[in-house]
């Protein structure tokens, strides 16, 4: 039986414990990167022994500050042997302090105008073994993306998903165009300065990791927008309570296998009555 809640339920479990001075981000960013090393380990056999690459798509809410922390545990791990931590900025602002910690552990900070471009994403976006979906979080309704968070989703849904879940014929012809090519942000090259001729192969589609939950469905609902431009996540990392839209709708889909992270508010949600119960 799985209980879930809304995202207002949510916010008012978290409220005292923040109130309180409670560390509720690092607790969740801590319990996200410990899920993305899992995911590292399970597919290091097809990595031939290089360190792991990670992709940060971070926006201006909590979710991404929840990536950016994780970032900086991966990156002072990663980072030291040869992996990679690259983050793509999107949205009009992100949590500064979380920003700084990663770039301080040795993230490198990417253009987001590059990971727009659905010919450019997938000749790079192979090269990374894990990327992780920070971009919209608890507030999303399900009425779709907007701005650059709309249009780094449609370049990258070719490679990660194709037309199993209903991307466009143009963006998907663009996607199998630059990879029999090889085009990337310079023919060859791949992010934040690596270079696909440096022994770094390029492998398939990296593992999707949604953070708390998978950018632009209903939080509430499960809704999706249409078109569906969702990222579909291999696994969702979600934080404190289950989220109605991960256990009901077509955002369920979308959310793979759940993962949640107690980061101190159970008892809190356990005296509310829960929105949805599953089994």
């Amino acid at each position: 039986m799985v209980e879930a809640w809304t995202a207002a339920q949510i916010r008012e479990a978290e409220r005292p414990h923040l109130e309180a001075g409670e560390p509720l981000m690092r607790r969740a960013a801590d319990g996200l990167a410990d899920v993305v090393r899992d995911v590292l380990r399970a597919s290091s056999s097809s990595r031939d022994g290089r360190a792991g690459r990670i992709l940060l798509l971070v926006g201006s809410g909590n979710n991404g500050g929840d990536a950016l922390y994780a970032g900086e545990s991966l990156a002072r791990e990663l980072v030291p042997q040869g992996g990679a931590v690259t983050v793509v900025p999107v949205g009009s602002r992100v949590h500064e302090a979380a920003l700084a910690a990663a770039l301080a552990a040795g993230a490198v900070l990417d253009d987001v105008e590059a990971w727009c471009d659905a010919a450019v994403v997938a000749g790079v976006l192979p090269a990374y073994d894990v990327l992780l979906d920070g971009l919209v979080g608890t507030g999303s309704n399900g009425a779709g993306l907007r701005g650059d968070s709309l249009r780094v989703v449609r370049a990258v849904l070719p490679v990660v998903a194709g037309a199993t879940w209903g991307v466009g014929a143009e963006a998907a012809a663009a996607s199998a165009s630059a990879s029999a090519s090889g085009t990337g942000r310079d023919a060859g090259t791949s992010p934040a300065g690596g270079s696909a001729a440096d022994g770094d192969a390029i492998g398939p589609a990296p593992r999707v990791i949604a953070v708390d939950v998978p950018s632009g469905i209903g939080v509430d609902d499960g809704a999706l927008p249409d078109p569906p431009h969702v990222l579909p996540a291999d696994v969702t990392v979600t934080f404190g309570g289950h989220k109605v839209g991960l256990v009901v709708g077509p955002g369920a889909e979308r959310a793979g296998r759940i993962v949640l992270i107690d980061i101190g508010i159970g008892p809190d949600l356990a005296r509310m009555p829960p929105a949805v119960t599953t089994t």
